[in-house]
């Protein structure tokens, strides 16, 4: 067995056996105890997001869903999808709905600690999973074992493999793409725009994610739902085998591994990330006058990644009948011969576009992650530079190899770091609760809620 093979091995069990049963296990007891705090509180996120912020200098609630969503939006929302519907069935895409409604609870409660805990960083503020481990659970040392691993799946593991997926994207205009040296001039570009960012800052990838995010949202929903006006007739018939799909129960339970279930489970959960430990790093960042704000923001974020983009994929692929199930054409290539059957060859290039910024913003939300957790770990400004110089590298390089083991380990590290953060938010969603219902009480007296930590009973935190 080749070092590859070991690792698909590992990353497989760990997902399918350990991961997916724990992160459901802990969005389900998170969804009760909050009394389905994502249905009943679904509203307030929409008049959260949009509340200003005391200083100008400051990253806004608003700021903080963009970069969220830039990670959790990526290439998997298109070839993930796709890959899903072809691997279990249509019935993939019902499942997929109910983890993003089961994990929004986790997302809440995983956001909501982060604000709690975060710390001051100059004009912004710094926090996530490292820091509610080490403050709430006196255990810095985990903190570090997660920040490690957050670092090594971000940083370089998936940041390599965003870069060449947006060079993989021209391998259609270029004969002999691989042997060429375009591979490398687009590594070229990627990097200086990748360091542009990086060496400015987290406040200035926050203001970039402000205006990249939406427009790459808005341009692959308008292609959508192009594709779903223009099918509308074959809506009914798609909704039924959606459904009829999903609660096959005599294929579910004849090989849960391979079924619909379970790949609608895994593109659910990993698609919106929810659980995993990685958003509550930009949710700490926002400024805003009570934790559970960015709780109910970061639900929302949950939302535009699997009901809105995820569904988007579906969709189309669904209503164009371009698909078969267990068929070999999958993945971005059967997205983008969805949206050909609509569009024709033009299709391909709004797809190739989509790629790029789906893979670019992913990028920079992924970087974004990891230098709140570097600096989690040491302030030292060296380091940091250093550490910047072997980010901007891995762009470079990973643009120009696909690096096969490197992304099987990455997985393996992301799977590592939710197993840390979900047990934390598990032990830690009493304090959570406390939040909300401090939250709650305030918004009953009328009141635009504002956070006392000492009056709920919350110590060690430093902003609140």
């Amino acid at each position: 067995m080749t070092l590859q093979d070991f690792l698909v091995s590992v990353d497989d069990f760990m997902y399918t056996y350990i991961l997916i049963i724990l992160l459901a296990a802990v969005g389900l007891f998170l969804t009760f105890r909050s009394r389905f705090v994502q249905i009943r509180m679904f509203t307030e996120s929409f008049k959260v997001v949009m509340e200003k912020k005391d200083d100008e200098e400051s990253i806004s609630s608003f700021q903080a869903l963009m970069v969220a969503t830039a990670s959790r939006v990526g290439t998997g929302n298109i070839a993930g999808v796709a890959t899903a519907i072809v691997a279990g069935g249509p019935g993939a895409l019902f499942w997929m709905w109910l983890m993003a409604v089961i994990g929004s609870a986790s997302a809440f409660v995983e956001s909501t600690l982060a604000q709690v805990y975060k710390e001051k960083d100059g004009h912004i503020f710094k926090g996530g999973p490292a820091y509610y481990i080490e403050k709430a659970l006196h255990a810095r040392w985990l903190g570090i074992i997660f920040a490690i691993l957050l670092i090594l799946t971000f940083a370089y593991g998936f940041n390599g493999l965003q870069a060449f997926n947006i060079a993989s994207a021209f391998e259609y205009y270029v004969p002999n793409f691989s042997e060429t040296r375009v591979p490398m001039i687009i590594g070229t570009i990627l990097a200086i725009a990748a360091g542009f960012l990086f060496f400015g800052g987290t406040d200035k990838i926050s203001k970039v994610s402000e205006v990249l995010v939406p427009l790459m949202a808005g341009l692959y929903i308008l292609i959508a739902l192009i594709v779903f006006v223009l099918n509308i007739g074959k809506l009914p018939h798609v909704l039924g085998v959606v459904f009829s799909s999903a609660f096959d129960f005599h294929s579910i339970f004849g090989g849960i591994t391979g079924s619909c279930m379970m790949y609608g489970f895994k593109r659910g959960l990993f698609s919106n990330e929810a659980g995993m430990g990685s958003a509550p790093n930009a949710a700490a960042s926002a400024d805003v006058s009570h934790p559970a704000k960015q709780g109910f923001v970061q639900v929302l974020s949950v939302f535009i990644d699997t009901i809105i983009i995820c569904s988007a994929t579906a969709f189309t692929v669904l209503l164009t009948e371009q698909y078969t199930v267990g068929g070999d054409l999958d993945g971005i290539p059967l997205v983008q011969q969805s949206v050909a059957a609509v569009f024709g060859p033009i299709g391909i290039h709004f797809i190739t576009v989509g790629i790029c910024l789906f893979a670019f913003t992913s990028m920079i939300g992924n970087y974004f992650y990891a230098e709140f957790n570097i600096k989690f770990i040491s302030e030292n400004r060296v380091f940091l530079f250093l550490f910047r110089c072997t980010c901007v590298a891995m762009v470079f390089v990973g643009a120009q190899n696909s690096f096969d083991t490197a992304w099987a380990l990455a997985d393996i590290t992301m799977g590592m770091q939710a197993i840390v953060n979900v047990i934390a938010i598990a032990l830690l969603s009493g304090v959570a609760m406390k939040v909300l219902n401090d939250y709650e009480e305030q918004k009953a007296k009328g009141l635009d809620p504002h956070f006392d930590a000492k009056k709920v009973g919350i110590d060690n935190t430093e902003v609140w």
